[in-house]
């Protein structure tokens, strides 16, 4: 995935399989039927210009990918981060990017409940 190419055909579900609601999300995604194509952030190694075009989507900053409410997350709490550095903490710490993602065309969303899929 050397960029996040999309289609208004298929839903792009960036996704933690350790994560109780990204699990849920691609399960649910699965057993509706819907066009899916699916990224395992664990597995997935992104780049910078990745997670910049992720943020862009989102319409957040680039900290806004960072899961706060992560365990890890209590090691970069008390430091202020420029987004270069947010961008490598986040493709060594892929667990640490705030998910499920959703996109299709050019909608994305974080994902709160596996049903919001419904709503690209």
């Amino acid at each position: 995935m050397p960029e996040l190419a999309v289609s208004e055909y298929e839903i792009l579900l960036i996704y933690n399989p350790n994560s109780p609601t990204g699990s849920q999300t691609l399960s649910y995604a699965k057993g509706e039927g819907y066009p899916l194509r699916d990224v395992d952030v664990l597995q997935h190694q992104f780049t910078g210009t990745q997670l910049e075009e992720l943020a862009d989507r989102l319409n957040v900053n680039i900290d806004g990918l960072v899961n706060k409410d992560h365990p890890d997350f209590k090691n970069y709490k008390d430091n202020d981060f420029s987004d270069d550095d947010w961008i490598k903490i986040l493709c060594k710490n892929p667990q640490l990017i705030k998910e499920p993602i959703a996109i299709r065309g050019h909608q994305a969303m974080f994902v709160k409940t596996p049903s919001d899929l419904s709503r690209l």
